[in-house]
């Protein structure tokens, strides 16, 4: 929302001690309402000119210092202009607490991501399949992973995130991991799902994805023929996992059950005389 009228100043303040070093306060008004607070920075009365409402002279402090104030009226403009393009109130307090950090959400990506799968987790079967959790579960793991890969920490802050973060970790799926574009588009797409409610709640305001392009490749998909399912079949396995994945698998192909119909199969769907009792 914009405001009617909008200040920023710079000027020092005044101490109890006689002294000629001063901190240096910034206000900002809004709408005739004012606030201030200190930059915690100190400077000579002497060398300031509240004019300009900067350091004077050309000595390297008196740069750094002026370069200093450059950036925080940058940021806090920035800051502005991005609360009124999202159509939020713009108070001086407002502004106040971003600089002094009080806005700044210290959420963390893998905190909410463990949060929203449990919450699916608790709606299954209800509102969700165990596929749906298992599949967000998996993407959990692979941004876990890279974090671990990449930077080598455990989690980060959802302001930390950014186009390159999202373009690393489409990278990491497909070199390191060796996943195929489709596959990996999906797994970016659950985690889009997190950064877009971490934006819902008002953790961050910027969408890392905003930049972020993908095309899904087109898939030719292909039955097996006679002699693949035969060399399959009879293809000897010594370990009972695999062999099970196989036997199920054949078993879809001889008859035609889903994938999905045979991942929520349980042993009490199946009777004594080895026929299924699930409404297949």
């Amino acid at each position: 929302m914009l405001e009617q009228s909008f200040g920023l100043t710079f000027f020092l303040k005044s101490s109890s001690k006689q002294s000629n070093e001063r901190f240096i306060y910034w206000r900002t008004t809004v709408d005739g309402i004012p606030k201030e607070t200190s930059t915690k920075r100190k400077w000579n009365v002497q060398r300031w000119n509240q004019k300009l409402e900067r350091a004077t002279g050309i000595k390297e402090d008196a740069k750094a210092v002026n370069l200093f104030l450059d950036s925080l009226a940058a940021r806090i403009n920035h800051y502005r202009t991005s609360l009124m393009l999202e159509g939020h109130t713009i108070t001086a307090q407002r502004l106040i607490d971003f600089v002094l950090g009080k806005t700044v959400s210290k959420a963390k990506v893998m905190e909410e991501f463990s949060l929203h799968n449990d919450e699916i987790k608790a709606l299954v079967p209800r509102e969700y399949s165990k596929v749906t959790h298992i599949r967000y579960e998996t993407a959990k793991s692979h941004v876990r992973e890279f974090l671990k890969f990449k930077y080598g920490i455990d989690d980060l802050e959802f302001r930390e995130l950014n186009y390159e973060f999202v373009k690393d970790f489409e990278f990491y799926l497909k070199s390191v991991k060796g996943i195929s574009n489709n596959t990996t588009l999906k797994y970016i797409s659950n985690f889009k799902k997190i950064v877009l409610r971490a934006i819902d709640k008002e953790i961050i305001t910027v969408d890392p994805f905003k930049r972020f392009k993908s095309k899904t490749e087109k898939i030719i998909k292909r039955p097996l023929s006679k002699y693949e399912l035969n060399q399959l079949e009879n293809h000897p396995i010594t370990i009972e996992r695999l062999a099970t994945v196989r036997d199920v698998f054949v078993f879809q192909c001889y008859t035609g059950v889903a994938y999905i119909d045979v991942f929520n199969l349980k042993i009490s769907d199946i009777n004594r005389e080895m026929m299924i009792n699930s409404g297949l």
